[in-house]
């Protein structure tokens, strides 16, 4: 969509004026929204590998002068490039990249403030930005009236680095270690549940979404939301787009041995002390880093389970009922589901080095614990020999296994987790599944159409083309499909009398899925369920032994 901007000053109250942009489409000259980009919502650590800071209560933006500009986008976390998705740019890397940017309604906010809708972008957890999402088509012709924040975080081994080494490092601050790239989001979710209303928003009706590693994100937010006391508990609902959980992170012991490559790729001597070996680190510039990390064999950099944001009996309260039993007793509503062939994109992300099995495994213990690894192997591949349909064990082997951990089994499993636990404890009308194998034709020219409906082609659907242009049929069935449903979802319409009050059409186990004609069919049947669950009970019961 073409759209012209102009300057639009806003006041902030205590925080001080800034100045973002009024969006209008130039054909139209419709205003379609406000947007504010690079607004801060926290100060940058003191050191690399330590906790961002909360702003102070006299932080303002800027004055009615001299208003803070905000008229551009989030900071860029150092990070690889990946396709058209993340294309190399160091010119634009920073490591103060504690900024979000934040969307607004056109016209006045209703009573108690717009609904305010948190979305945290993916890629692996190793890349990505808020900047290449564009909602103000969204915001300016539908009925998806909200507050849109989209924070930036830390990604690889700027935001999720952990090793013994920088445990002492954390305790001599008393400051808890790893993880830092949630622990920003996390920061990023209470400056919105602090200061949203300045922008029009309501902060007691916040839905927290992510898309792919940002869905993983947001089970991992949500995790860490329902343990906090209900006067600080910040979700009402969350979306998980295209992830799921997949298995517990790996422990301290298991991310050392990255910790370690990373220095033997640097040539920084192990027999350093701990000190000496941050220094180091900490003195290199990022592309340096980077570079080093192409290098070995462990080369992502996953959350930890660091016994502070990560509890090691996180995937045991999902199995034993606890975790459902929370999400009832704050009833939070969940709207999670896939598209129809992830396994594609999948499959270009850092492929294994050889077309052997011995090359995947080697990969997959770059993501997951070995343990799980093995489990996962000896019930894909029993004989060790490719299985019916694929032709080679990369990429096409591991596009289908990535994709099946990373969505497909897993998220069948949570659901099942969520609703036949042990406990019997069941959430079912907390669960709203869907299905997209529709493919908007503005993807053509980023994602190959043989690919099909793979990851991220979705992108268009749920943001309203997303800067290009759906054509009238396609609003006509997406409106219906999604975000007509979403749209109401995230206003807080609930149940009337057993149904649910947004036009789902499904709840628990059900699939509301987009055909590849557009339509909509509810779809009680389930082709993948058994498998999923089967894997996921592999899982947890190699990770229980493995605690042993």
């Amino acid at each position: 969509m073409e759209t012209t901007n102009r300057p639009h000053l806003h006041s902030l109250a205590h925080r001080g004026t800034i100045q973002g942009l009024t969006i209008t489409a130039t054909q139209s000259s419709t205003d379609l929204c406000h947007y504010f980009g690079g607004v801060r919502y926290a100060l940058p650590p003191l050191q690399r590998w330590r906790r961002a800071r909360r702003l102070p209560s006299t932080f303002t933006y800027g004055s009615k002068d001299a208003p803070g500009r905000c008229d551009t986008g989030a900071g860029l976390c150092p990070q690889p490039g990946f396709l058209s998705l993340s294309p190399m740019n160091e010119d634009a890397w920073t490591e103060d990249c504690f900024q979000c940017n934040v969307w607004v309604p056109m016209g006045e906010a209703p009573k108690g403030g717009w609904p305010v809708f948190m979305f945290i972008h993916g890629g692996w957890l190793q890349f990505g930005s808020p900047n290449g999402f564009n909602a103000a088509a969204l915001l300016g012709e539908t009925d998806f009236k909200c507050v849109i924040v989209m924070p930036a975080y830390r990604v690889n081994l700027f935001g999720f680095l952990y090793s013994a080494e920088l445990e002492q490092d954390a305790a001599a601050v008393g400051e808890t270690v790893g993880n830092h790239g949630f622990w920003d989001q996390r920061l990023a979710m209470e400056w919105t549940k602090e200061n949203v209303h300045l922008f029009g928003g309501n902060p007691d009706n916040i839905t927290i979404s992510g898309y792919s590693a940002g869905a993983n994100s947001v089970f991992h937010q949500l995790a860490y939301d329902l343990r906090q006391p209900d006067d600080k508990a910040i979700v009402r609902q969350a979306c998980i787009f295209s992830n799921s959980p997949a298995v517990q992170p790996k422990r301290p012991a298991e991310t050392q041995i990255q910790f370690d490559q990373l220095l033997a790729a640097l040539n920084i001597p192990l027999t350093l002390s701990a000190n000496e070996k941050l220094a180091r680190l900490r003195a290199l510039p990022p592309k340096q880093l980077l570079d080093a990390v192409q290098t070995i064999e462990v080369h992502q950099f996953r959350p930890t389970t660091d016994n502070g944001f990560i509890l090691p009996n996180l995937f045991t309260s999902l199995d034993n009922g606890d975790f459902a039993r929370k999400l009832l007793a704050r009833n939070v509503r969940l709207i999670l589901g896939e598209c129809a062939d992830e396994h594609f994109l999948y499959s270009v992300w850092f492929p294994p080095k050889a077309n052997t099995l011995d090359a995947l495994r080697t990969r997959l213990i770059a993501d997951y614990p070995e343990c799980a690894v093995d489990a996962l192997i000896s019930l894909h591949y029993p004989r060790n020999q490719l299985p019916p349909g694929c032709q080679n064990w990369t990429p096409d082997a591991w596009g289908r296994i990535y994709a099946d951990m990373q969505v497909h089994h897993m998220q069948r499993g949570l659901i099942h987790a969520l609703t036949d636990n042990t406990a019997g404890v069941d959430a079912s009308r907390l669960i709203y599944r869907y299905r997209i194998e529709f493919r908007a034709k503005c993807i053509e020219k980023g994602i190959p159409l043989e690919w099909g409906v793979t990851h991220s082609s979705d992108y268009p659907l749920w943001f309203w083309g997303n800067g290009d242009v759906l054509t009238t049929a396609e609003k006509k069935c997406t409106e219906e499909a999604f975000i007509g449903p979403l749209s109401r979802f995230v206003k807080g319409d609930r149940e009337v009398k057993g149904v649910d009050g947004f036009g789902w059409g499904t709840s628990g186990k059900g699939v509301r899925a987009m055909k590849a004609d557009g339509e909509v069919e509810i779809r009680g049947d389930d082709a993948l369920w058994e498998e999923g669950v089967k894997v996921w009970k592999a899982l947890r019961d190699v990770g229980e032994k493995a605690k042993l």
